[in-house]
């Protein structure tokens, strides 16, 4: 089989212009990628309208995948009674959507590089949507079980496809923002879900969770019918781009730069894309940005999309974002899991409803995260290209993940601490907050990391980590309960430890040395033609 190498597809590898000063001397914001002048149909140059409206959508797809699914533990404990389940039993419903949620990662984005990412989200969405209603009238243990696996199995379809979605219609300088709010719209599911769920389930039952889950998401399946265009393009990175070795810049442009001496650096020049005088592409019309059908690529082998991802493991950023993101969902799934075994069994007797409060903190920890590996990100990531005059690193964004090292580990510990001792609320509360700060920052840092460094390959790339996290999770989860009983200060101890490991032990190699090890790996020619 043919290999490329990444270096091919986009000599940058990475490290891009993103400012330069004008005429007047002033620091002016470089765009990148750029957008095709000729075509009004590129999503870069779509109004910013459209480009929020189809964001949100794919944000609220997402939203509910969580809110529905991970939003029913609160009322696992009189699921288990009703159904006459044990703890582990019920914890099913749970653990193997998550296990799905990763598994079909792999079958959604090959499928979605062929046919198109909008045909996609409008028959997940309507799944999704169908099995929601499908879960609120479920008789038995098992049908509600499989109305859960199904949902899934659509709900997956977003996880890696979403974040793609993002490199689609928005630039490198707001990529970090916009991902920040797309994994918000993922964790946040997995809080408010549980909170609502739990006065829901007490004063209408169960069912109205579900219920209530398969109106919100019939709604944004209209919108996403109706408001999201295809947002797959066509894009060569080089065409926009010059490459220089370091030497030539010295002697040009960037004259005076600082700049990784083994890394090429990119900048802007009219794209040959669009040249002076080429034929201007006709604006499509609402119908035609409706229609589910795009097109499918010349010359495409069905094989080989199912089979690219797969060899992208070997870059070490892919290595490190999955990991990074396997043990911060996996902290807080397992509280999401225990907590109504916990909270509303002696010694602290508290009702559905009271339990689901747990999660206030939880959104707390989500919105604080969410915001520090954004918008932070974003202002320390421009402050350190101008220091750097003008040229862009992605290593930047990696310094933000110290304050989730010192933060989730001591959640997490403060947790199984109190659950250990039968300390009081606030132990638990508090601690549940700080392990959800890790589920956005870490995750939205480290995911952004991989598109800044590997865009041509990007959604193949998200769609391994989206699904190996999954899978990783699932084989921690699905041991938790016995785990737990052993003992929760053990238990969530271990976790925190091997939290700290994986961010602090990948983290640093590649924040000191990524440069070098992007123009390594840009080498390899592992990608699939």
């Amino acid at each position: 089989m043919p290999f490329k190498a990444l270096h091919d597809l986009d000599a940058s590898e990475g490290t891009v212009q993103l400012r330069q000063n004008d005429e007047n001397g002033e620091s002016t914001l470089v765009l990148f990628p750029h957008p095709n002048m000729n075509d009004p149909n590129d999503p870069l140059r779509w109004p910013t309208w459209r480009k929020h409206v189809a964001f949100a959508s794919v944000c609220t797809f997402t939203f509910m995948t969580n809110y529905a699914i991970g939003g029913l533990a609160p009322a696992f404990y009189p699921l288990s009674l009703q159904f006459h389940k044990t703890q582990a039993e019920t914890s099913q419903l749970l653990i193997y959507p998550i296990l799905v949620l990763g598994l079909f990662n792999f079958f959604w984005v090959p499928v979605a590089n062929i046919f198109g990412k909008r045909p996609v989200f409008v028959f997940a969405c309507g799944l999704l949507c169908v099995a929601y209603a499908w879960g609120a009238a479920a008789q038995s243990f098992e049908s509600l079980f499989w109305s859960n696996i199904i949902a899934a199995f659509a709900g997956s379809s977003t996880e890696a496809l979403g974040a793609a979605i993002v490199n689609d219609i928005y630039f490198l300088h707001e990529r970090s923002n916009k991902m920040s709010i797309y994994m918000s719209a993922i964790s946040t599911g997995n809080s408010i879900g549980p909170l609502i769920c739990g006065f829901v389930a007490q004063t209408l039952g169960w069912r109205w969770h579900k219920i209530m889950a398969a109106i919100f998401t019939g709604v944004n399946f209209l919108c996403v019918l109706f408001f999201v265009p295809e947002t797959r393009y066509i894009r060569d990175y080089n065409t926009s781009l010059a490459s220089n070795t370091t030497d030539e810049l010295h002697h040009d442009y960037f004259k005076g730069e600082k700049i990784d001496a083994e890394a090429p650096v990119a900048r802007e020049v009219p794209s040959p894309l669009t040249p002076p005088g080429s034929r201007q592409i006709p604006k499509r019309t609402f119908l035609q940005n409706m229609s589910l059908w795009s097109g499918v690529p010349k010359n495409i082998n069905i094989g080989k999309m199912f089979l690219r991802p797969f060899a992208l493991i070997m870059y070490p950023a892919v290595i490190y974002a999955f990991l990074g993101y396997a043990v911060s969902l996996f902290l807080v799934v397992s509280v999401n899991l225990l907590n109504s075994f916990v909270l509303e069994a002696p010694p602290y007797n508290w009702s559905i409803a009271k339990d689901g409060l747990i999660n206030i903190p939880g959104i707390i920890g989500n919105v604080v995260g969410s915001f520090a590996s954004g918008w932070v990100v974003d202002k320390y990531c421009d402050w350190r290209t101008r220091k750097n005059n003008g040229v862009f690193q992605p290593e930047s964004r990696l310094t933000m993940l110290i304050a989730s090292v010192l933060i989730v580990p001591a959640g997490a510990l403060l947790f199984g601490y109190g659950v250990g001792k039968n300390l009081g609320w606030p132990s638990l509360f508090v601690g549940y907050g700080m392990i959800s700060f890790g589920l956005c920052a870490v995750p939205t840092i480290t995911m952004t990391y991989v598109s800044d460094c590997y865009l041509p390959v990007a959604p193949d790339a998200l769609m391994l980590i989206n699904g190996l996290k999954n899978i990783v999770a699932f084989g921690f989860l699905y041991g938790i309960v016995p785990w737990f009983l052993a003992g929760p200060i053990n238990c969530f101890g271990a976790q925190a430890g091997i939290f700290a490991a994986v961010i602090v032990c990948g983290g640093l190699p590649l924040y000191f040395l990524g440069a070098r090890i992007r123009h390594a790996t840009g080498k390899w020619h592992i990608i699939l033609e």
